[in-house]
């Protein structure tokens, strides 16, 4: 048995350091980031450092045993397994997966999503097996070598492009993320969710694109002057299709050909999709088999009864396209509890589809006070970021929220305010701040403010 067992997450931070004299300067210092800065126990945002309490001297103040003798497990006594072809997770880790759901099994067998499991993650980026998805009618099974994207209709020389002539291209790489329109949905409804963070939020993830800019082929077939659109086409059963403006293609759209360094999965588009950085994941069409370019848009399901916006005036909005500001504190979260009062990291996500956010705040009392969070560097434009801010729990209620912040000004708004936007029917792009209830007993909870 290990004589030194490191404490499972969130590390309790119980045990008051001793000090040497030579301490005393550095202590003090650290003592003023340990001052709290708003109500419910928030401390300076620089009173961790990389995770761990900023104090000089090599002081810990944890609750790490005391080194011992170290011993030899028991594994360390004999050969471990080979390589494998396809590196896997721990089978300790296997709790770590995607939540599924099926809306209308019986009725659209094919339309499904997963929800990434937002709490059980640090860092920016989503592993590609735990990335969300959302299909209209499955995932096809698409044969890469009779796979074609063709780009038409209002162009001088229309094309078609084999995978392969693609992966020939020179590519861009880019940190993005996608989030799918109907994401937070549950904000909406009546009642706090029972759900977890990952079902109620889990409907976003962000990866390392790799592909070749879209206007780069789009030089090559030559859009005519009367091409303001083009509709992107999937090659799902669903044959799932959205209108998207020439300036957005022009500008930062990719096809995607790589997802953090290897290949796209099926689930994701293999062999190739649409990228649309910060707009609707609806609109980054998967297993992209066509361009057809035009005066203007072609107004399907999926942009009039679907994905559009129900105002509380009784009109609605159409091509609502990017996402809004938005900040989820992921630790702790619903479905995440708390072991017992001390001190705590708050850690989150937060993004947005119009640039880089400048900033998160955060609220251990209600949104009484806030204070400003720690932003992990870089923060890059269209990118997730992390967050993070130490609290002291003293073991009362508490109701923790986070705003983000975004380069164009743009706040996070509250629920109440988002509510009063739209219908009750409401669902898409939903980017209002989440309450979560601390009970004494260490539980976290959904909560309305």
């Amino acid at each position: 048995m290990d004589p030194c067992p490191r404490p499972a997450w969130p590390t309790l931070l119980t045990q008051r350091p001793r000090l040497k004299p030579s301490d005393a300067v550095g202590y003090h210092a650290a003592m003023r980031d340990l001052t709290a800065v708003a109500g419910g126990g928030l401390l300076h945002r620089r009173a961790f450092l990389g995770g761990a309490l900023a104090i000089p001297g090599g002081l810990v103040l944890g609750s790490a045993a005391l080194a011992g003798p170290l011993v030899d497990p028991v594994w360390s006594h004999r050969p471990g397994a080979l390589p494998r072809g396809y590196g896997m997770p721990s089978p300790a880790e296997g709790h770590v997966a995607r939540i599924p759901f099926t809306p209308f099994p019986g009725i659209a067998p094919g339309a499904a999503a997963s929800f990434s499991p937002l709490s059980r993650l640090r860092g920016r980026i989503t592993p590609n097996g735990l990335h969300f998805e959302r299909h209209h009618s499955g995932v096809p099974a698409i044969d890469p070598g009779k796979h074609v994207l063709a780009i038409h209709g209002r162009v001088k020389r229309p094309l078609s492009f084999r995978v392969e002539d693609l992966l020939r291209y020179p590519t861009v790489t880019r940190q993005l993320f996608l989030e799918c329109a109907g994401n937070s949905l549950l904000q909406a409804a009546p009642e706090p969710s029972e759900k977890p963070c990952a079902v109620i939020h889990g409907l976003v993830s962000c990866s390392e694109w790799t592909g070749v800019p879209l206007s780069v082929l789009l030089d090559e077939v030559g859009p005519t002057e009367e091409a303001h659109w083009a509709i992107a086409e999937g090659a799902d059963a669903a044959r799932m299709n959205r209108s998207v403006p020439m300036e957005k293609l022009f500008d930062d759209a990719l096809i995607a050909l790589y997802q953090n360094g290897e290949r796209l999965r099926p689930e994701q588009g293999y062999p190739l999709r649409l990228l649309l950085p910060g707009w609707e994941g609806n609109t980054s069409v998967k297993w992209l088999r066509r361009l057809e370019l035009a005066p203007g848009p072609v107004h399907s399901r999926e942009e009039t009864a679907r994905y559009s916006d129900r105002l509380a005036d009784g009109k609605a909005l159409q091509f609502t396209f990017e996402m809004g500001v938005k900040s989820v504190i992921t630790h702790p979260s619903a479905g995440l509890d708390l072991s017992g009062s001390g001190l705590y990291e708050l850690s989150g996500i937060c993004w947005s589809g119009a640039g880089r956010v400048r900033r998160v705040e955060v609220s251990a009392d209600g949104g009484a006070s806030w204070a400003d969070a720690e932003l992990e560097a870089p923060v890059l434009s269209r990118c997730l970021a992390r967050f993070r801010i130490p609290w002291h729990w003293q073991g009362g209620p508490a109701l923790l929220l986070s705003r983000a912040t975004d380069e164009t000004g743009a706040t996070q708004p509250s629920r109440d305010v988002w509510l009063e936007r739209y219908a009750p029917a409401q669902i898409y792009h939903c980017n209002a701040i989440q309450a979560w209830q601390v009970e004494p007993s260490g539980r976290v909870r959904a909560a309305f403010t």
